[in-house]
């Protein structure tokens, strides 16, 4: 009997699980095990060769939870397959360097989260790839780059902490037309507002540590693409190690059981704060893709079916309002994090772009009285309140 397509809420729930629960359990089994056993070489040799299906080293094959979540992440990306990975940067530093070689051109836009941005620009030229940063929202200058040629186009959108959008069509095409690799982050949009691969890139990855998991109790990283492309990641993170324990994939693998819930609330808290903030005095700009007179809300609209849980905001006071601000939050929490069913209050210089200098931070537009939330799953009206009594 031919099994129906499922929609996305069901996906998030089912999808990678059936073949590795054993006697119908309703949870995938955490298996610690880093080894298993073979009765004879030849039937070892097959498995360690790739011939017959089989676990053989946890480096080289992973345990049914990753395999269980890697199917997951797969089916809501509409991707042939993925890859875990132990954290967001070990997803995205080993794509970077599985695919590039010295001499490599990379475009990517400035505004890419923090730990990003200092790959391009540090780690990557380091190891003979050049690397070209645009502004982040001026296709042409893209296209412009590009023509001077490119291996891989690197994507972020929402870009975190600016919240600035890019068209993925657009550019994926003209990557392609270039003869790059697509790749970009979805983290703050997640599967559930965002599809990259069917708007034309080639790779999306993710910090599962986020949205994905969302509950700030295990951190991991997942790549979405061809089985050609991860195959090539895998191959990657099997020898270099930045494999995903089994305790943090089931974690992982069970949160995203509610991620489709969990984005629903998100969505609607994050706009109605927006929203409020906007109005108040003390608040000189608000960055959400939702709000109407966002640059981009219209390209946003066109390609996200929400406009995700995060959100940035500038204190007219500046820094200065920040420090006050912060300290008097008593139900938001101040954490170097996003993507929790809590609220979370960070600033670039402790979370997206601690890696950079200050002059970096201010060469890439970010102001001092910055401050990036994480809008959590509570009732919205108790995130207003304490905001409030912190701004008075």
């Amino acid at each position: 009997m031919t099994r129906p397509t499922l929609h996305p809420d069901t996906l998030a729930v089912r999808a990678g699980e059936d073949p590795f629960r054993p006697h119908d359990a309703l949870a995938v089994p955490v298996e610690f095990a880093i080894a298993h056993g073979y009765p004879d070489v030849a039937s070892w040799e097959q498995v360690a060769r790739g011939d017959a299906p089989g676990p053989l080293y946890s480096r080289n094959t992973a345990q049914p939870a990753t395999l269980a979540l890697e199917a997951r992440l797969a089916a809501l990306e509409g991707a042939e397959a993925a890859v875990a990975f132990s954290s967001g940067m070990a997803a995205i530093s080993s794509t970077l360097m599985a695919l590039l070689r010295p001499g490599a051109r990379v475009v990517a836009g400035k505004d890419t989260y923090g730990g990003s941005h200092y790959l391009f620009q540090h780690t990557l030229p380091h190891w003979g790839v050049q690397v070209t940063l645009c502004d982040t929202t001026d296709a042409g200058a893209f296209a412009a780059a590009m023509a001077q040629g490119c291996d891989l186009l690197y994507l972020e959108s929402p870009t975190n902490p600016m919240l600035k959008v890019q068209d993925i069509h657009r550019l994926a095409a003209a990557g392609h037309a270039a003869g790059a690799w697509v790749v970009i982050d979805n983290t703050f949009a997640t599967p559930v507002n965002q599809q990259p691969l069917a708007l034309g890139a080639d790779l999306v990855l993710h910090s599962a540590t986020k949205f994905l998991g969302g509950h700030a109790d295990a951190m991991g990283g997942i790549a979405c693409g061809s089985r050609a492309l991860t195959d090539q990641l895998r191959h990657y993170r099997e020898i270099h190690g930045a494999c995903l324990d089994p305790m943090s994939a089931f974690l992982i693998l069970r949160g995203i059981k509610t991620l489709a819930l969990r984005m629903r609330q998100h969505n609607a808290n994050a706009l109605a704060l927006a929203q409020w903030l906007q109005a108040h005095p003390a608040v000189a700009r608000v960055n959400y893709p939702g709000l109407p007179d966002h640059p981009q809300h219209a390209l946003a609209a066109s390609q996200m079916q929400g406009f995700g849980g995060v959100l940035s905001f500038e204190l007219a006071g500046g820094f200065a309002a920040v420090q006050a601000m912060l300290p008097r939050c008593q139900l938001l929490i101040r954490a170097a994090t996003l993507g929790s069913v809590d609220t979370l209050l960070g600033i670039p210089s402790t979370t997206s772009h601690v890696e950079c200098s200050e002059a970096e931070r201010v060469a890439l537009g970010i102001p001092g009285g910055l401050v990036r939330c994480s809008v959590g799953i509570e009732d919205v009206r108790d995130l207003i309140a304490d905001l409030a009594q912190a701004l008075a």
